[in-house]
């Protein structure tokens, strides 16, 4: 198989990945109608290793487990992206909106960027480069105009996009000799004892009845999008550089207000529309549509 049609194969991950993460702000606010954030991470971070757990069995993929390098790198995963990133994101999402915790999320594009660039020496095009930077106006025109000052919430987000880009250096180096479920299902399980102690020290006793209520969104939390959508980025970044992939999923907060429009009636306002102008020629410049079109913006 080609190069040009793993690269391809690899955005089709991403946008599979951006379609589904698009859901998780939302889904994560329905879950704390009944419980915690920090309540809500753990079962979500159990349901996820129980999807994975049955992937790698289903797969047989039971003999990567025996690799200590695999392990290693996923406990490095799991520190960066199960436990510092998504605590931060699920205690920020307790004091701010989706919306928000979607555009700032766009942030990742520039730590990602500083990351892969000045500590693993990526090699990035000055398209791509123009395109990361479009993608970052983009995320400004929305930050500028909406921002009435920064909450303890958007805080907290803002500190997430910092621990992720680190997690996915490890996950993409274990990818080379592992598959995504059996890296996903280490980065789960080893996240779930520190997750266990947040909860315990942060959220109050949750009963049976509150569990039960906010089960159905915990499934989809865990299975659909901490499970499946996890699964294609890994694939995806296997594929083309961890930069790109963050950079084209950078549509998905788009997709995040409007579903947070249509199930919490949240309205996008004209600012954050207009922010799609340059984040969809950032896309067309990291993809490279443009030049096997044979147009030229630069």
């Amino acid at each position: 198989m080609s190069l040009m049609s793993e690269e391809r194969k690899g955005e089709w991950f991403v946008y599979l990945s951006g379609i589904l993460w698009a859901f998780f702000p939302v889904v994560t606010v329905l879950t704390y109608h009944s419980i915690g954030s920090a309540a809500s991470l753990l079962w979500t971070d159990v349901f996820a290793t129980i999807f994975f757990a049955g992937l790698i069995v289903y797969r047989g993929k039971l003999a990567e487990l025996r690799s200590a390098l695999l392990w290693k790198y996923g406990f490095l995963a799991a520190l960066f992206i199960g436990v510092l990133y998504y605590s931060l994101i699920f205690i920020g999402l307790e004091f701010t909106s989706p919306g928000n915790v979607a555009i700032i999320s766009l942030f990742e594009v520039f730590t990602t960027f500083l990351v892969f660039n000045v500590y693993e020496k990526e090699f990035f095009s000055s398209g791509h480069t123009v395109g990361a930077v479009l993608m970052l106006i983009g995320a400004g025109i929305v930050l500028v105009r909406d921002f009435s000052g920064l909450n303890i919430g958007d805080l907290f987000v803002l500190a997430a996009v910092l621990f992720s880009p680190w997690g996915n250096v490890f996950q993409q180096r274990a990818r080379d000799f592992a598959s995504s479920e059996s890296i996903m299902f280490i980065r789960s399980l080893l996240s779930i004892p520190a997750l266990g102690v947040l909860a315990y020290t942060l959220g109050p006793n949750i009963s049976f009845e509150d569990f039960r209520v906010s089960l159905p969104f915990l499934l989809v939390n865990g299975v659909l999008l901490f499970g499946l959508s996890k699964f294609f980025w890994i694939e995806a970044i296997h594929r083309i550089s961890v930069t790109k992939g963050v950079a084209l999923s950078s549509v998905t907060p788009f997709l995040t207000l409007m579903i947070a429009w249509a199930v919490l009636g949240q309205v996008p306002n004209i600012w954050q529309l207009a922010s799609l102008v340059p984040l969809t020629i950032g896309v067309l410049l990291l993809t490279d549509h443009l030049k096997r079109t044979g147009l030229k913006l630069l």
